[in-house]
């Protein structure tokens, strides 16, 4: 696939999930993924904190040392599992040259996720966030990076993402079943909620959750320069280098608000009011609990 059909390309289905076309193309790899027992598996739905979690997960493995956690762009120090991109080097070749233990990033569903970590019984972490938050930080995601289709309106992109019909599927699906399965697997759940409020025990969570104990002037460190005002001007980790054909800060950048509660500022009262009653019903099923604001 070259860079003219990447582009603002229709999404196609896998397994009944939308997913740009390129990955798809690249999926019999991906599926047969060798995981190794010491990778570590970030995983979250889009617009969740992934970024954030994996510099802050970089910082742990490295000691804290900023200088090293700027040796590379964080998609190279953190690969993305089933990224294919014309051009450029995918997930799974990035991967296969890494040496352990390997931070390794997806946005897979449970259901489609390589058997073998299940066999290699990975640690999981998993970052969730209210979806209000995510819808719009997703819109402007898809406008910024060109391997989504146009996202149309806010209210076409709204109805979207509430009928499942974005890249990855369904939000509620994904939330749920991750966290049902941190019943069975080794699997840390977050929420970018607590971790936006107070990073600190969050963090320590992460390096228990690892079998470390940081002291508190390690963790200060982390905290500090993992804020999103810190990663918003390091270019190793606010997406910066990748050329702009892939995505145009220009549109949106990458590293937008980074806080809770920005759907306020873009949801009118009708589509809150209508959201809220699609939550309710799709959420009662499940002890799962989101704070939509701080």
């Amino acid at each position: 696939m070259g860079r003219e059909d990447f582009v603002r390309q229709e999404l196609g289905m896998l397994h009944g999930m939308p997913l740009y076309k390129s990955f798809i193309e690249a999926w019999p790899q991906v599926e047969a993924f060798q995981a190794r027992p010491d990778d570590l598996l970030i995983c979250t739905y889009p617009k969740s904190g992934t970024t954030w979690l994996s510099e802050i997960l970089d910082m742990i493995y490295n000691d804290g040392n900023v200088e090293k956690c700027k040796r590379d762009a964080i998609f190279k120090r953190v690969p993305f599992l089933e990224m294919s991109v014309p051009d450029m080097p995918g997930g799974i070749e990035l991967l296969a040259t890494m040496p352990s233990p390997r931070l390794v990033k997806t946005h897979l569903p449970v259901q489609l996720l390589p058997k073998s970590f299940w066999e290699q019984d990975c640690k999981v972490i998993y970052v969730a966030r209210n979806p209000k938050d995510v819808v719009v930080s997703y819109y402007y995601f898809y406008q910024m990076a060109k391997i989504h289709p146009d996202p149309g309106t806010k209210e076409e992109f709204l109805q979207n993402f509430m009928a499942g019909k974005v890249a990855y599927g369904s939000w509620y699906s994904h939330v749920k079943d991750w966290w049902e399965k941190r019943k069975e697997k080794r699997l840390l759940y977050l929420f970018y909620e607590d971790m936006k409020q107070d990073p600190r025990p969050e963090v320590q969570k992460v390096a228990r959750f690892l079998g470390k104990e940081l002291p508190e002037s390690l963790v200060e460190k982390i905290v500090h320069h993992t804020s999103f005002q810190e990663m918003k001007k390091n270019s190793a980790a606010n997406y910066e280098t990748l050329p702009e054909w892939v995505m145009d800060h220009n549109l949106s950048p990458f590293m937008r608000k980074g806080i809770t509660g920005d759907w306020k500022n873009h949801f009118t009262v009708a589509q809150n009011e209508r959201f809220n009653k699609h939550y309710k019903e799709q959420m009662k099923d499940s002890e799962l609990c989101f704070r939509m604001e701080i």
